[in-house]
């Protein structure tokens, strides 16, 4: 009995096989049948069945689900064999809410890792920080989890409790948190502000943070640019870091604040000789006015995805100065298959690449000016992004915070204003500007003296 079920499941998978092969890879030279690799699945199967001790565990669902789950999760770490409840939620879930903890996790170096922690979300609030290695989730270690159970684990009920146990990187400490779950609105323009002149004098430099890339995402961002223009802004600072990515089209949008419409900004290709190339440019609907002010763009180790888009565009496009960290390394696609049954696949099916071909994946965007940070400044940043939902005393004590990133970044933008002034060309050469100050051609003298007639115009306004 156990050789006829044996022959008849192979001679059912090798039908099925033959026929995916030959309706989706028949010009695939490089194809193997994996005749040999599926009798050896089968015969394994059925060893697996015959033998187990536990009948309930070895049904042909389980064991082949299980299978589905290994190959997937075998790849890389963003893809995913969806049962039927994963693949529900999925479908249901929404761009501006969800419920958990208000976290990002990836897997780096086979650990599963933050990536972002929102400061207005649970686990940002009670001081979990990007880079922190989760060791378990309620009490269950986690090394053998994938990321999507682990995703099923950390999201649930609003007003649930979850523990966490982290160790910190950057001082091997292992921390403890009792968190509970919130519905979580994932807000994305914030903090739009003229920043203070004693850093930014004798200009005015406009900020603001983009926590996420979400559906009104480009639009919010034009509205605060205007808003920071009409306060005579000279120069901006975009802020991305800790930022995950989200929709692509909304960080395509942004691109197109700052380039002009129709520009190439991203490609994404596929398989290697499957001819499946996409470009994305600019639109011309979404764009209100030319920005033409000197723009720096900060990241860190958590900006990723749509963070590394823009950023990444930008730069190539010589339309900015990156500062910081070099980034994540999430540049690729995923594509949601149906298979059946309920059930549904993830599976990266392209990468990005920004417009001189750079690929992002596991790579990242390299700043121009790069400035890193502490461990104390990691923590000090944390606490001033999430100055509005803490303690009056520990606000006290965020407000003290000096972030050297920022700082580097306003240096930048004071060298861009200095040399397009002097040199009378547009302020889209700021990249250029500021290598030529890096090499020793900014000149002290007319520096001041631009910088003084720049402030003198300013007050007779």
């Amino acid at each position: 009995m156990k050789t006829v079920c044996k022959a008849l499941f192979t001679a059912l998978l090798a039908v099925f096989i033959s026929s995916a092969l030959l309706c989706s890879y028949a010009q695939d030279a490089e194809a193997d049948s994996g005749f040999k690799e599926i009798e050896l699945f089968t015969e394994v199967l059925e060893t697996i069945r015959q033998g187990y001790v536990d009948a309930d565990k070895v049904t042909y669902e389980k064991l082949i689900n299980s299978a589905l789950e290994g190959m997937l999760a075998d790849l890389d770490p963003h893809c995913q064999f969806m049962q039927p409840k994963v693949f529900e939620q999925l479908q249901r879930h929404t761009d501006s809410t969800y419920e958990g903890i208000g976290v990002t996790i990836s897997t780096k170096n086979d650990v599963l890792t933050i990536v972002t922690a929102r400061e207005d979300g649970p686990a940002g609030r009670a001081g979990v920080l990007p880079g922190d290695h989760i060791l378990k989730i309620n009490n269950r270690l986690t090394e053998d989890l994938g990321i999507s159970q682990a995703v099923n684990m950390l999201r649930g009920k609003p007003g649930e409790s979850i523990r966490l146990t982290v160790r910190r990187p950057a001082t091997q400490k292992l921390l403890e948190f009792e968190l509970k779950r919130e519905v979580i609105k994932q807000s994305s323009v914030k903090d739009v502000r003229i920043l203070e002149e004693k850093i930014t004098s004798p200009y005015r430099m406009g900020y603001a943070r983009i926590l996420q890339f979400s559906e009104p995402t480009a639009e919010e961002l034009a509205d605060a640019l205007d808003k920071l223009e009409q306060e005579s802004m000279d120069a901006f600072v975009l802020d991305m870091r800790n930022n995950p990515g989200g929709l692509l089209g909304s960080a395509i949008d942004v691109c197109g604040e700052f380039v002009k419409a129709g520009t190439v900004v991203l490609t994404t290709e596929g398989k290697p000789g499957s001819g499946e190339i996409k470009v994305y440019r600019t639109s011309v609907e979404s764009k209100r006015r030319e920005r033409n002010y000197p723009l720096a763009i900060l990241v860190n180790h958590s900006s990723a995805s749509g963070a590394e888009v823009v950023s990444g565009a930008l730069q190539d496009l010589k339309r900015c100065i990156v500062v910081g960290e070099t980034t994540f390394g999430k540049g690729s696609v995923q594509s949601i298959l149906p298979i059946g049954d309920g059930k549904a696949i993830r599976m990266t099916t392209a990468k990005y690449y920004t417009p001189s071909h750079r690929t992002i994946h596991e790579n990242g965007v390299v700043p121009n000016i790069v400035a890193t940070m502490t461990p104390a400044q990691e923590e000090g940043l944390a606490r001033w992004f999430n100055r509005d939902t803490i303690s009056p005393e520990d606000r006290k004590q965020a407000e003290k915070f000096r972030d050297p990133q920022l700082i580097r970044a306003v240096d930048a933008m004071k060298g861009a204003l200095v040399y397009s002034q002097i040199q009378g060309v547009g302020t889209g050469s700021a990249a250029d500007a500021e290598e030529r100050a890096s090499d020793g051609e900014k000149k002290p003298g007319k520096e001041k003296a631009k910088a003084t007639e720049a402030k003198q115009d300013r007050e007779k306004k």
